[in-house]
């Protein structure tokens, strides 16, 4: 490859770095049930500072929290992004990324953001399958590895009810017959409904979760733009989570305005869905917060016309004011730009104490902040029912003395023995956390 065709981009990444908008509060201020919000500070130049893919040294691993241990549970894997845990044990993982998809770069922010991404390893082609992986001896470590699926398109969520494993493909969900045991599905999927895709497909991961019971499954469809700019006729049944009738199809939307609704869980004390949730970008490296919230029926948050409840974003035309008053405010801010997209419950984890009841969240980690956020996994703790109390950082080391990114966690977990497992899609890996040995009872 031409040597001066390489040298373009990286000359004008450091450009873009050195001219783009830095951040004039701390992480910790845009964290919380009351971020901070400063005025708004557009940009005709995005903010450019995502840091370069390396992968792993042999032998590295991510720091744990004091009282734990990460060890690779599973490595090689080709950008692993999702994890699901069988009541057998079995860890499924999502092998994906989106789909070639020129319409998706236009113009010069978008080119700039395709050239940006590729730069971060998140271009790479996607395997399109669901692997298995099985720890048959219990020492935190996976020893057995097949292909559960495979000829999927870009997969993600995953869901089982009974003997129906329910897969969220990017343009729709797809149902297999399967068995406790199995090991591979060569059954031909039946399409349960489609979901937004198209020519753009901006937010291409469709993260899904079934209800309690079984009854419906709850699908996250990210919105198709930044802000709408491409015409909210493009947004039709995005930026909300669908809740399906796994048996017909039939879907509604459940919540809106929610621009980029990732990671999903039960919170087992209210009983209620939260969700961790993408916000707008362009505004400065101080807005807007990433979140997670509970939802509830016919509940709206306020994109594209207002963000962190009624915070009316000028940018998008036309104005909304009815849509906006009745924006509700998320519970609890993750930070600006820290790209937080796993979410789990902590229930069931036999990590230390104080990690029992709270919500895990993978961060995937900024490209338009100055300095950097997220590229971490962190855990907020509750009290009856709630967030109470600042995150505590779990995994970090993330980013290297280089500046480089060694991995990027994604989807999060809690294994049938209580560790926490972590996707890496840098780093090809999937960590495992668990109680130290030392201090194991």
């Amino acid at each position: 490859m031409n040597r001066r065709h390489l040298l373009l981009p990286i000359g004008l990444t450091l450009t873009l770095t050195a001219c783009g908008n830095s951040a004039q509060l701390s992480v910790a201020e845009g964290t919380g049930p009351d971020p901070t919000l400063p005025s708004p500070s557009e940009s005709l130049i995005p903010t450019v500072n995502i840091a370069e893919a390396a992968g792993w040294p042999s032998g590295g691993k991510p720091d744990a929290v004091a009282g734990t241990q990460v060890v690779a549970f599973a490595d090689n894997l080709k950008h692993p992004r999702w994890l699901y845990v069988l009541p057998n044990g079995d860890v499924l993982v999502a092998e994906t990324n989106a789909q070639p998809n020129p319409d998706s770069n236009q113009g010069i922010r978008g080119w700039i953001e395709g050239m940006i991404m590729e730069n971060a390893g998140a271009t790479v082609p996607s395997a399109d399958r669901i692997t298995l992986l099985r720890d048959s001896d219990g020492d935190g470590v996976a020893d057995k590895r097949s292909t559960l699926l495979e000829n999927l398109h870009s997969p993600f969520g995953m869901a089982l009810i009974g003997a129906d494993f329910y897969v969220a493909n990017t343009d729709a969900v797809m149902r297999f017959p399967y068995e406790t045991g199995q090991t591979r599905i060569t059954a031909e999927g039946t399409k349960v409904t489609d979901l937004p895709a198209g020519k753009i497909n901006r937010h291409w991961t469709k993260s899904m979760i079934a209800s309690p019971d079984g009854s419906k499954l709850y699908v996250g469809v990210g919105s198709n733009s930044n802000i709408g700019e491409n015409g909210l006729e493009k947004e039709e049944g995005r930026a909300s989570i669908w809740e399906i009738d796994p048996e017909t199809g039939k879907h509604r939307e459940f919540a809106t305005g929610l621009r980029n609704p990732v990671g999903m869980a039960w919170q087992p004390e209210s009983g209620e869905l939260w969700v961790a949730v993408n916000e707008r970008d362009l505004l400065g490296s101080d807005l807007v917060p990433d979140y997670m919230t509970s939802v509830a029926d016919g509940s709206f948050y306020g994109w594209p016309f207002s963000y962190f409840g009624q915070n009316v974003d000028e940018r998008v035309k036309p104005q909304h004011p009815g849509k906006v008053a009745q924006a509700i405010k998320p519970d609890y801010a993750l930070g600006p730009h820290t790209a937080s997209l796993g979410l789990t419950a902590a229930a069931g984890n036999t990590l230390p104490e104080q990690f029992h009841k709270g919500m895990f969240v993978g961060q995937h980690g900024s490209w338009n902040r100055k300095p950097r956020s997220g590229y971490k996994v962190i855990f907020v703790p509750f009290a009856d029912g709630e967030p109470d109390g600042q995150p505590v950082d779990i995994l970090t080391g993330f980013i290297n003395e280089q500046d480089k990114a060694q991995g990027r966690p994604v989807g999060v977990a809690i294994d049938k023995q209580g560790g926490l497992l972590v996707a890496d899609d840098v780093g090809n890996i999937i960590w495992r956390v668990s109680r130290a040995e030392s201090t194991a009872q």
